[in-house]
């Protein structure tokens, strides 16, 4: 059963391997997800920060499970141009409670694969804009605290201080094992699947 983890989870640092098949496994892991991300009142997931270390996130700008209209799913997202920029204010699910404001790109242009295998080729703006570079982000283990600036980062460090304790007395009680052992299971994880026969 996946769960969203929270900053410090090694898994957010990891740096995400390509997804080389969609099968029942990975749709099921997309369906779990949104159901994740509704339950966090979120917008985005990506992958990792379900401890899964493959390239591919979901969207849903609504954040409202009745809109499953709006759902999105971005498999092996590239961003190939970005265009101007603009500064908003971010949150994410990793770091319940902490917003600050980051530097994006106004406008991009985006390339993936839907659930189908279809690709897809995207120009987007506003909040998807800044939600697909913030889940793209993830997928190469770089997160929005890394994008702040001096004084929002030392606003924010009480707050990933809070983290970090909260995340190592979880691992003391044995809900997550040590950092070590969470590499290695990601590592096993990212072996490509042994050819058949």
């Amino acid at each position: 059963m996946l769960r969203i983890v929270q900053y410090p989870h090694p898994a957010l640092r990891y740096e995400s391997r390509p997804v080389t098949e969609i099968n029942d496994e990975l749709r099921s892991w997309v369906r779990e997800m949104f159901d994740l991300m509704y339950a966090a009142r979120g917008v985005g997931l990506a992958a990792n920060q379900v401890a899964l270390p493959y390239r591919f996130f979901i969207l849903n700008l609504t954040a409202d499970p009745e809109q499953k209209d709006q759902e999105q799913v971005f498999i092996n997202p590239e961003i190939v141009k970005r265009h101007s920029s603009v500064e908003n204010e971010e949150g994410c699910l990793s770091f319940p409670g902490l917003y600050s404001n980051v530097r994006r790109a106004k406008k991009i242009k985006v390339t993936a694969y839907d659930l189908q295998g279809n690709e897809i080729h995207a120009d987007g703006e506003d909040l998807f804009s800044r939600a697909f570079q913030h889940e793209t982000d993830h997928l190469s283990g770089k997160l929005f605290i890394d994008m702040l600036g001096p004084l929002a980062r030392h606003s924010a460090a009480s707050k990933l201080r809070e983290f970090e304790r909260t995340f190592r007395q979880a691992q003391e009680s044995g809900e997550y094992p040590n950092d070590a052992e969470i590499i290695r299971q990601l590592d096993a994880m990212n072996q490509p699947a042994p050819a058949a026969g």
